[in-house]
């Protein structure tokens, strides 16, 4: 009998242990313990119900065209539960100068696929958007280099290169900070739009990539961009806890110790040790980098290297009649340059249905820490009379929320910085000198819900095989 302990209780570690609970079913000898820290499982999935409003505090949704959640959801008996985003309505707006202006048609994130609806949109200059008309020209792949990595840059120094400093600026900046809470001077090209790479490398031309990138056989219609739960995400833990024995859960469990000798693990908890055969750590990197410190000081040292950043979600619902010059659409995002606090703002009831009542209408504003360094110092007080006068300044909006909540997220998203690629092979290569240990979590190949099912997933079979020979 192998006994395996996973260390992390979000919906990495969760995958993880359903994976085995599967193996253990279809006849595999052996057990698991998933240890988590906190009173509760699915860390960042995390759902209130809130005067008939759906309140999500961590993601509200994940990228349909990552499989792997779909699929996972069917699995564990949500299928009917899935919804998709209200894609006739899928219109998002850049704060500009005091102005909501829409983003154009034509732009495939970021990069420009039609004429005329960009041409004649107010988002961008002349000169800007005469670089995208040059662009569809460029003869070949401009590879850069950023702070010595050969073939890697920084994604603001791959859309300058392609569109200019004002692209960056207005819409891949604030694109990619919704996503990642990051900065696009600061994120890996390679990392995080591997596809831009390849198109340049094969086009030269993004504009050229993309167009082909999105021919479809005839009869295949686009779906629609995201999909959730109806009653919300937390529903994912939920499910998957339930799949999982009591007997193999502890939360309210912190780790004191991780050691290994002779091939096994030793985890100290609470003054007691238990022993096992692997170990998946399912926790952010900076934490497994305090757990693995004494067995590989490499191996700590780089996943260290990995920065994260924290963010607030603040959640408002308000009388529908209250939001009757809201526009039409998904939600706006803030750049940089416009000095404001919130980064992104979401028109949930829009977005999804289902999320509030018919009289009401539930507003989720995205803040981080990339814009305020002493953002989680601020009190629950302080952080809503930004937002409300913020929201003031961008929509008119004067009305009182007839409820709020507020959230904070330290040091929840990892951030995947230029050298990226460079740091998971090392990171990766330590890793496999430990015996029967894997890592998994938003560090490693992927930020996003799928990615992180897909990351327990793996990690629990990587470790299966391991014991296996």
């Amino acid at each position: 009998m192998k006994k395996i302990a996973i260390i992390g209780g979000g919906i990495s570690g969760l995958s993880a242990a359903y994976t085995l609970e599967k193996a253990r079913l279809a006849g595999s000898l052996l057990e698991y313990r998933l240890f988590e820290a906190s009173p509760r499982l699915g860390g960042v999935l995390l759902t209130e119900h809130v005067e008939g409003c759906v309140v999500e505090a961590g993601p509200d949704s994940f990228l349909t065209e990552k499989s792997w959640a779909v699929d996972f959801c069917r699995e564990i008996g949500l299928g009917d539960q899935l919804i998709t985003s209200n894609d006739s309505k899928r219109k998002t707006y850049i704060y500009l100068q005091g102005q909501l202006i829409p983003i154009p048609d034509g732009l495939a994130f970021m990069v420009p696929t039609k004429i005329w609806p960009i041409a004649l949109s107010p988002l961008f200059s002349l000169n800007t958007k005469m670089r995208m008309a040059r662009e569809w020209f460029s003869p070949s792949a401009q590879n850069g280099e950023h702070a010595g990595e050969p073939n890697d840059e920084s994604v603001a120094d791959f859309i300058t290169r392609h569109y200019g400093r004002e692209m960056v600026d207005r819409l891949a900046d604030p694109l990619l900070s919704g996503v990642y809470g990051g900065s696009a001077s600061q994120l890996s090209v390679q990392a995080v739009l591997p596809r831009f790479v390849e198109m340049e490398a094969k086009f030269g031309s993004l504009g050229k990539g993309m167009i082909a990138a999105r021919k479809k056989p005839a009869g295949i219609s686009a779906r629609p961009v995201f999909t959730s739960l109806r009653g919300g995400m937390q529903q994912m833990a939920d499910a998957v806890a339930e799949k999982i024995p009591l007997s193999s859960l502890r939360t309210n469990t912190l780790i004191d110790s991780l050691h290994s000798e002779g091939g096994q693990w030793t985890i100290s908890t609470n003054g007691e040790s238990e022993r096992f055969d692997a170990v998946i750590l399912a926790v952010p990197a900076h934490a497994a980098a305090c757990l693995v410190q004494t067995l590989s000081s490499d191996l700590a040292e780089k996943l260290r290297e990995i920065p994260y950043s924290s963010s607030v979600t603040v959640a408002m619902g308000f009388d529908q009649t209250r939001l009757a010059s809201l526009p039409t659409g998904f939600g706006f995002l803030v750049p940089r340059s416009e000095g404001k606090h919130i980064m992104a703002v979401t028109f949930v009831h829009q977005k999804f249905s289902g999320r509030a009542p018919a009289n009401m209408g539930l507003l989720r504003c995205f803040l981080s820490d990339t814009h305020n360094d002493q953002l989680l110092a601020l009190n629950e007080d302080a952080i809503k009379k930004i937002v409300r006068e913020e929201l003031r300044q961008i929509l008119g909006l004067d009305a009182e929320p007839l409820f709020t909540r507020i959230f904070k997220w330290k040091n929840a998203m990892a951030q995947y910085t230029v050298g990226y690629a460079r740091r998971m092979e090392k990171i990766q290569r330590l890793a496999a000198q430990l015996p029967s240990f894997a890592l998994a979590g938003n560090a490693y190949y992927g930020i996003g819900i799928p990615d992180c099912i897909r990351s327990g997933q793996n990690a629990a079979q990587q470790v299966l095989t391991a014991l296996s020979r």
